[in-house]
């Protein structure tokens, strides 16, 4: 079992179920989300070329600020437009 903690402010743990990961990616809609953290986009673009060697599309996305949630709309636009989504974290 594999247990991961929400950074957020939650007051109760929550427990949700895994998304199954898809079983390949070619012509899948990949999201790359940079949260805004230095150095970010240099991992997201390696991945975007990978992706591209595998045939999957690849939307990307940025949010305002590291240091809070993304926008419920920016959220909102990557669910609806993505199969999938990688979020960046670096420094």
């Amino acid at each position: 079992m594999t247990v991961v903690l929400d950074p957020t402010a939650k007051k109760s743990a929550e427990s949700i179920e895994r998304v199954a990961r898809p079983s390949e990616l070619a012509g899948l809609r990949i999201g790359l989300l940079d949260i805004s953290k230095p150095r970010g986009d240099v991992f997201l673009n390696r991945l975007e070329e990978r992706f591209a060697e595998v045939g999957a599309t690849v939307e990307r996305y940025q949010k305002p600020t590291f240091s809070k949630p993304a926008p419920v709309d920016l959220r909102h636009e990557i669910a609806t437009n993505c199969d999938a989504v990688i979020e960046a974290l670096a420094d």
